[in-house]
This record gives structure tokens, C-alpha cells and sequence, in this order.
């Protein structure tokens, strides 16, 4: 997600997209439970990540499905200019940087990379919200490059002060998971809800289950930067409490019924947030604010 400083919608909507990140500037802790997948092991052993050839922030990790592709944006800060990057892979804590990922930057924040395996390419933008009330974008990804650039048809509310400032696409590409949030006057969200919309053929359509399926999820506090397994029976996201920002884990029995009661993500610690899977989900990425710095770390299980 992004930063809370910048202004209010319409006029103001630089500042709407908490992409991921929320950066909201906060201490203090949270209880602390062990990752709810015991067949698949607790993740353990936090270790950083470095991208070879880049010094700035890196936000938002996600890996692409073939393991090539780390995909980041740089800092959300309302003073920067939030843009998305890729660096190919070394190993799984050492990355090249290759630059910014062509067609897809503009002046306005661009953020939150997210693909399936057909190479369609999701992130979040604030380019249109003054004319459409819409943020989430998609195209055609090839090389470094994305090609084919539209708003994704079927998300948006289209309602002055309510964004979508975070969204993840499952592995198949058939599901869309994405955060409803109203800004009030202040340009802050009043709340953060995780929703989930299914592919039909060129759109998306919002599911009328959704708020049942996310029900334990989506509490009184902000939730937000979504990431889902490949079976869709493990669920990973941010919730911030008025403290501290922190990742949790969710599973459920079968990709159709409602998730459990999602638990924080006991190696995970400090201000940390937006999850994403590898590709053979024994590593969970994210980022974390490290003396100011944002950066990327990941955990691994068995």
C-alpha cells in the first residue's frame, strides 16, 4: 500500500493508492501465533534479500510463476515518484536488477506487481482515478516489457472515495483478490477489506460470496496486501491494528469454502508487510522497514 500523506480523491487522488505498504508510521506489537500450515512447516530463519545494481526502497516483492522475475516498486512516499522495477533471478536471495518494467510507469503512483502463468500482468495505478474511480490495471508481460495496458473491467466500484489500493491475481488467473477501502476527508482510509472477483473471459466479476469467504479475515482493522497459494486453500496478508503492520496466514479445507481464523506469522517481526509466495511456496517474500529503509526479506519453511 502506499503513504496516508498525499490528498484527498478527486483532486487530491495522488496521494489514494496505499499500494501494499501503507508506511503508516507506527510501533508497538502484536500477539504472536505460529503459521497455521503444520503439514507444510512454520516458516523460520528471516534472511534479506539484495538486489544487485539497486540502492533505493524495493516495496511490494512478488516473484513471477516461472521463478525468473523479482517484480518491486520504490518508495510510495508522496515526494517520489512510485514506479515498478524487475531484476532477474541469481538465487532466491540474490537478484540483478534490470530496471524499470517497460509500458507501464507514468507520473502518477504505479505499484504492487502481480502475474499469473499466462504472463498477464496485474498492478495498481492512480493514473485515471480522477475520471474513472479505478486503479487496477493489466497487460500482456513479455521480457521486461508489458504490452496492451487497460483498466481491469469489473472491479472498481465506481464511487468518488473508494479505492483499490492493493490486488493479487491467483496462479491460474481465474481469481482476482483485491482491498475495497474508503478515504474519508483527512485522505486516510477509514477502513481496508479484502474482496475476490472471478475471471469471465475478458472481465472480472465480483463474487456475492466474497464477505462470506473472507469473513474471519476481514476484521475491524485494515487488511490488505493479499497473496494466495496455487491450490487457493492458503492465504497470506497484511492486518494493522493501530500499532504495527504484521503478515498473517489463513487456510481453509477446500478452495470453495471460507477461511479459518488467520494467524500472525511468528519469524516475521518489525514493521512488515505484503507477502508473496515463491513459485514452489517454500519461501514467502516481503517488505520491511529497516532503519528507514524499506527492504526485501523472505522466510522459508520445508
Amino acid at each position: 500500500m502506499l503513504s496516508m500523506s498525499r490528498r484527498y480523491i478527486v483532486a487530491m487522488i495522488p496521494l489514494l493508492l496505499l499500494c501494499g505498504a501503507f508506511t503508516v508510521h507506527a510501533g508497538g506489537g502484536a500477539a504472536i501465533a505460529e503459521t497455521p500450515d503444520a503439514k507444510r512447516g512454520v516458516f523460520t530463519n528471516p534472511q534479506r534479500v539484495t538486489i544487485e545494481g539497486y540502492s533505493q526502497d524495493a516495496m511490494e516483492p512478488f516473484i513471477s510463476p516461472d521463478g525468473n522475475y523479482l517484480f518491486f516498486n520504490n518508495s510510495n512516499a508522496p515526494t517520489v515518484d512510485t514506479n515498478l522495477y524487475y531484476a532477474t533471478r541469481i538465487d532466491d536471495l540474490t537478484f540483478q536488477f534490470q530496471g524499470e518494467i517497460g509500458g507501464v510507469n507514468s507520473t502518477a503512483l504505479d505499484a504492487v506487481a502481480s502475474m499469473d502463468v499466462n504472463n498477464t500482468f496485474y498492478f495498481v495505478s492512480t493514473r485515471s482515478y480522477a475520471t474513472t474511480f479505478s486503479t487496477i490495471y493489466w497487460g500482456a508481460f513479455s521480457g521486461g516489457n508489458v504490452s496492451g495496458v487497460a483498466l481491469v473491467p469489473g472491479i472498481s466500484k465506481e464511487k468518488a472515495g473508494w479505492v483499490n489500493f492493493d490486488a493479487c491475481i491467483s496462479p491460474d488467473g481465474n481469481t482476482l483478490y483485491f482491498v475495497d477501502s474508503f478515504f474519508g476527508s483527512a485522505g486516510q482510509p477509514q477502513n481496508a477489506r479484502i474482496s475476490i472477483a472471478t475471471r469471465k473471459g475478458d472481465h472480472f466479476v465480483r463474487r456475492k460470496n466474497s464477505a462470506k469467504i473472507m469473513r474471519k479475515i476481514n476484521t475491524h482493522a485494515l487488511n490488505y496486501a493479499p497473496d494466495i497459494s496455487r491450490s487457493g486453500r492458503e492465504f497470506f496478508f497484511t492486518r494493522f491494528d493501530g500499532k504495527e503492520p504484521a503478515i498473517y496466514a489463513a487456510r481453509r479445507a477446500k478452495a470453495s469454502r471460507p477461511f479459518g481464523t488467520p494467524v500472525k506469522i511468528k519469524a516475521i517481526t518489525g514493521f512488515a508487510e505484503a507477502p508473496a509466495l515463491s513459485p514452489d511456496e517454500k519461501s514467502l517474500y516481503y517488505h520491511k522497514n529497516e532503519n528507514g529503509v524499506f527492504v526485501i526479506y523472505r522466510v522459508t519453511r520445508p
